[in-house]
């Protein structure tokens, strides 16, 4: 995956004339304070050397995530072609550039930010862009109300393992009394995230919501510890990302876990790829996650003709 060319063009346009090698430590810092999960009490970005490291590091790898998440609603929900949008713990609109690549018909974004220096980032990149309108709200989330309104698509990505346990009931279930048709939550691919996005899961279908992703049921999750649900997402990395993280591989992947919850439920319910498939000849092995609430491998040979081949063609995410 790569970012929209103008989402691109934008980020670099933000780092003309930083010196990339200047960014790296702190590049590397907030990649630690990211993939540890640190709640000391200390916001991740704190400076504006800060933020230009998380455009340069981290805004890639968020966006392919939302983006990936996004792509399995609109696989699950053909019919679903939201007008509205509300981010919650926006950032520089990461989620919003993936939400407006995912659906051409996207025309208004409310984006609460609590960091002002996230939201100058953001103004900055859209600057020039056919981005949807945007209506920018500094505010913390665990304090403040969110929208007064209902949108179509809410969005919360890389913000409940920011906070404390006892909080995500509430922020969950205001979420969900914004959400007018879908609601979409990522968190990082650890097994805490796992178990993030699980208490918000069942506290959603408590509520009514209608699982679109990455399940293909409401029962209780198969899997069990040290075993969790996550993906991957592997994106392409730019000159910049490479000089900020010091890397010469053209690509990271991303690992990330989320859930997806609708007003109506999916128009079609099929098997989730779980785990990468393992491929050899005239055979693939995958790790599903089944509408009837199980989990487990199920093996594909060329026996099986149609299958084999549909198979075949899975990826880690997928629906087979």
């Amino acid at each position: 995956m790569e970012l929209p060319p103008a989402l691109r063009q934008a980020v670099d346009r933000a780092l003309i004339g930083i010196a990339l090698a200047d960014l790296a430590a702190t590049a590397t810092a907030l990649s630690e304070r990211y993939r540890d999960e640190r709640r000391d009490g200390r916001p991740h970005i704190r400076n504006e050397k800060d933020a230009l490291a998380y455009l340069a590091v981290r805004l890639p790898a968020t966006y392919a995530a939302v983006r990936a998440s996004l792509g399995a609603v609109a696989e699950k929900r053909p019919d679903f072609a939201p007008v509205t949008m509300l981010d919650i713990g926006a950032g520089p609109g990461t989620a919003l550039w993936a939400a407006a690549d995912c659906w051409p018909t996207l025309a208004d974004a409310a984006l609460v930010e609590q960091s002002a220096l996230f939201r100058t980032c953001g103004e900055t990149l859209a600057t020039g862009t056919s981005l949807p309108r945007m209506t920018w709200r500094t505010a913390d989330v665990t304090a403040e109300t969110m929208s007064d309104t209902t949108h179509d698509l809410v969005t919360m990505a890389y913000v409940l393992n920011e906070l404390a346990p006892e909080q995500w009931p509430t922020i969950v279930e205001r979420l969900w009394q914004r959400t007018a048709g879908t609601l979409v939550i990522v968190e990082p691919g650890t097994p805490a995230g796992w178990q993030r996005i699980l208490a918000a899961r069942a506290a959603l279908i408590e509520a009514g919501a209608h699982v679109l992703a990455p399940c293909p049921h409401a029962q209780a999750c198969p899997l069990q510890p040290p075993d969790w649900c996550h993906f991957a997402q592997r994106v392409a990395r730019s000159r910049a990302h490479r000089q900020a993280k010091g890397a010469d591989v053209p690509w990271e992947d991303e690992k990330f876990s989320y859930v997806a919850v609708s007003r109506m439920p999916a128009s079609n319910v099929a098997a989730r790829v779980i785990a990468p498939p393992r491929k050899g000849s005239g055979r693939v092995t995958l790790k599903l996650c089944r509408p009837d609430g199980s989990a487990g491998e199920q093996l594909f040979s060329r026996r099986d003709g149609a299958a084999f081949k549909r198979a075949s063609r899975s990826d880690w995410g997928s629906s087979p």
